[in-house]
């Protein structure tokens, strides 16, 4: 069973557009499978469609149904539960030292490459810029880091911007595995040169895709010289990387962190008008963008990742099951104080009524009215899950 919605619901509701403007979405542009399952599932989540249970409570007669979630994902719905248990999961590894924020961006010439061919161009984004951090900190600090990174694809606009985020440990473990060496309090590596490595690692893994024939039917290379001029373009240009200070506090980094594991590309409470005609939302620092309902649904599922493509990723002292890790741990306990365990605990086995009541407060198995126990009574599902293949 899942979480119901909050009781603040937003005025708007993303499942609303999608169910009134998908035909028109599929009858101008042509959907991937991957994308068609996010709008069903979108369209499905929190209705009786996918069943769920009504709260009854004997005493007062207070009724409410409360459905399930879809689960998916991209959903505006159904990821604060997800990030809650992510955060949990993360903190028994979490490094108690500073971290810093960076952020790997792909140039605009390489980002329709990326919308051809996005498996494989955001593998090579990891790749180039974990291996860039990993670099640095080999030869500036002789000592391996801690990274988490997290790809978006979307601009505060839902335009197409293909970025990573990563949160780096402000050090490493030495390369003898006996001590820790950190970096300078508030700063990590110049971001200049972590720009050219990124883009050096960058287009050589771009080149080794292309002679794989990967690209093979992107539009740009029908002409034999089209992939080097493209190379020779974006090597000529200055890649952006943002470092930000670090965090104080080692906790902080996963509660950070967690808004961009779990953020989809747009939310509910973002919406400030919704009509047949136009979709006007928030952007930046009190701006909105009105689009019409197509050109925010086409640019939304552009947004749609690959199925079981891994958007969230962890390299070094963070990596796997590595071993490093506990030595690093055994290096900082002298240096520094242990992250406060967690107060609770969000595992997956943990019930949603448990979890929701940690985030809100709310204790679901009382009712609102009189504060008596509510019964939660099965409601079955009256639909199928989403469909597997785009339905025509």
């Amino acid at each position: 069973m899942d979480c119901p919605a909050s009781a603040g619901r937003p005025r708007f509701d993303m499942a609303d557009i999608v169910r009134q403007h998908r035909a028109e979405l599929e009858a101008r542009a042509t959907l991937s499978p991957e994308q068609a399952r996010v709008l069903s599932a979108i369209a499905l989540c929190r209705t009786e469609a996918l069943g769920g249970h009504v709260d009854v409570c004997r005493s007062c007669g207070y009724k409410q149904p409360a459905y399930n979630s879809c689960r998916n994902r991209h959903c505006p719905k159904c990821q604060a539960l997800a990030q809650e248990r992510w955060i949990a999961a993360r903190s028994a590894r979490l490094l108690p030292v500073q971290h810093f924020h960076v952020v790997f961006t792909l140039p605009g010439r390489l980002r329709s490459l990326a919308r051809f061919r996005p498996r494989e161009v955001f593998d090579a984004l990891f790749q180039a810029a974990s291996e860039t951090l990993l670099e640095l900190g080999d030869t500036r600090l002789a000592a391996r880091l801690a990274i988490t990174m997290v790809l978006h694809t979307w601009a505060r606009d839902l335009r197409w911007h293909p970025h990573v985020h990563a949160i780096v440990s402000a050090g490493g473990l030495a390369r003898d595995l006996q001590h820790w060496i950190p970096t300078r309090p508030r700063y990590l590596f110049p971001v200049r040169v972590m720009g050219a490595l990124f883009r050096g690692k960058m287009i050589a893994r771009l080149r080794d895709l292309h002679d794989q024939g990967v690209f093979a039917g992107f539009d740009e290379f029908d002409d034999p010289e089209g992939f080097e001029r493209l190379v020779a373009r974006v090597a000529r240009t200055r890649w952006v990387v943002y470092a930000k200070q670090p965090f104080r506090q080692a906790l902080h980094v996963l509660r950070y962190l967690g808004r961009y594991t779990h953020r989809v590309a747009i939310s509910n409470s973002r919406f400030t008008a919704v009509s047949s005609e136009a979709v006007t939302f928030r952007t930046r620092n009190g701006n909105t963008v009105t689009v019409t309902p197509f050109e925010f649904l086409r640019r939304f599922v552009t947004h749609v990742l690959p199925d079981r493509f891994h958007k969230i990723r962890h390299y070094g002292l963070y990596a796997g099951a590595s071993t490093e890790h506990a030595l690093a741990v055994a290096c900082l306990r002298p240096a520094a104080p242990q992250s406060p365990a967690p107060t609770h605990d969000v595992s997956k086995e943990i019930s949603w009524i448990t979890l929701l009541f940690h985030l809100t407060l709310r204790d679901v198995d009382r009712c609102p009215n009189c504060g008596d126990i509510v019964e939660h009574i099965h409601v079955p599902a009256t639909a199928r899950a989403p469909p597997h293949r785009a339905v025509r």
